[in-house]
């Protein structure tokens, strides 16, 4: 009699801990249905196809009008001028860049050839200590060449590009000088300045440390991120463009704007700058500081009363002529790749929302080029430097690199 009690309780039990696991089980799959339910694109992957293939044409009809050893930085079209910048522009990674992840989208030979014809002459900016700009130039490029084709040649370069970039951190300030001391950026020979922009070139310094397992790299890139987090920002998460420190001692001298509409103003590429680099900065550290300051930034750009309806943003958001002002399809496509990766870290769906809506917008006539449109360029509407007058309303470089990056990234998902 007792045996078959027992016999009876241990089944009963058994019956209880399987039935607790098929809930569970349940529960789990419940879950997991939930989460990827969050979303539904509304991009197809034919539209995403047929974007990549225009791309595609369009820098090989573009590679066709570039001189040896030149880069594209923007086409005009009312003059029908095509602008174009030697391997130590700011800009120049990004054209190589664009080619190397078309050809990853696309399959197409002439795009890789093409990508590693114009890298030969790139090299030679590894030794550059002269530019703050060594991520975008190098990394947009060599890194995008090793991650699709590992060679110990890039590998090289990537370090050495690291090495020069290095030179220019101040372990005082604890940050990377941006530019040069100059009277047009308003610092003197005694003071450092540092840029919103400089955030995008810790990529490198990262990829220094983990591929040569030199710390220096990588603690370089987090004194400056957090040098940045703490005085380039106002207490709205909405950045200053330029901070000018006092080099000898630290201190903050000036916090002002070199691209944007005022001093006090919040320029729409720098905010995207900004997204961008502290979404890098979580995904190399994964520190929960980052990626709250990266959830704090997004808030900004997601809940300014000025973003038009169709999410490309005014290049400025304070200008004193919105509605009637200029948009910069370049930071909605930067703003596009960092909410997608965001929304990855954090599964809120606003994120992608919000980067997908950007996506249909510079996807549609408003914004995209047609074939052998604006001498190869994708994105019509880019605002380079509207203060100084410079590539205002025309294709930029880096606004189609970010756009097939962000077209990449909702793929991907």
């Amino acid at each position: 009699m007792k045996l078959n009690t027992l016999k009876i309780f241990s089944f009963v039990v058994f019956l209880s801990i399987l039935s607790c696991k098929e809930n569970k089980e349940t529960e789990e799959n419940t879950t997991s249905q939930t989460s990827e339910e969050k979303i539904t694109k509304s991009v197809s992957e034919e539209k995403i196809d047929s974007v990549n293939q225009l791309a595609a044409n369009q820098y090989l009809s573009m590679a066709k009008n570039l001189e040896e050893s030149r880069y594209p930085k923007t086409f005009y079209p009312e003059i029908n001028k095509f602008e174009t910048s030697n391997s130590g522009w700011w800009t120049s990674g990004f054209y190589p860049g664009t080619l190397l992840y078309l050809y990853e989208e696309t399959g197409e030979d002439s795009l890789k050839i093409e990508a590693e014809r114009i890298l030969t002459d790139l090299k030679s900016e590894e030794s550059n200590t002269s530019t703050h700009d060594l991520g975008f130039m190098m990394f947009c490029s060599f890194g995008n060449a090793n991650r699709i084709d590992p060679k110990p040649e890039y590998q090289e370069i990537l370090m050495n590009s690291a090495k020069s970039l290095a030179t220019r951190y101040n372990d005082t300030v604890k940050a990377i000088r941006s530019w040069d001391s100059a009277s047009w950026n308003k610092a003197g020979e005694d003071d450092l300045v540092v840029i919103i922009d400089n955030m995008m070139n810790l990529e490198l310094l990262f990829w220094a440390t983990e591929h040569s397992g030199d710390s220096t790299y990588y603690d370089i890139a987090v004194n400056h991120a957090n040098t940045t987090m703490e005085n380039h920002f106002r207490e709205d998460y909405s950045s200053y463009h330029e901070v000018i420190y006092d080099e000898a001692t630290g201190d903050v001298k000036k916090q002002i704007t070199n691209q944007g509409f005022a001093d006090d103003s919040n320029w729409a590429r720098g905010q995207a700058w900004g997204l961008y680099g502290y979404v890098v900065m979580y995904r190399a550290t994964k520190d929960e500081k980052y990626l709250e300051m990266a959830k704090n930034i997004a808030e900004v750009v997601l809940n300014d009363p000025n973003m038009p309806e169709d999410k490309i943003p005014f290049w400025d958001f304070d200008t004193d002529k919105i509605p009637n002002d200029l948009k910069d399809s370049s930071a909605a496509a930067v703003m596009a790749s960092a909410l997608l990766e965001l929304y990855e870290y954090t599964d809120d769906a606003e994120y992608f929302t919000v980067a997908e809506e950007m996506l249909e917008s510079l996807s549609s006539p408003e914004y995209l080029a047609d074939q052998d449109e604006l001498g190869g360029f994708l994105l019509k509407h880019g605002v380079g430097n509207m203060p100084n007058k410079t590539e205002v309303d025309v294709p930029l470089t880096y606004g189609d690199y970010y756009f097939v990056e962000a077209l990449k990234r909702y793929q991907e998902i």
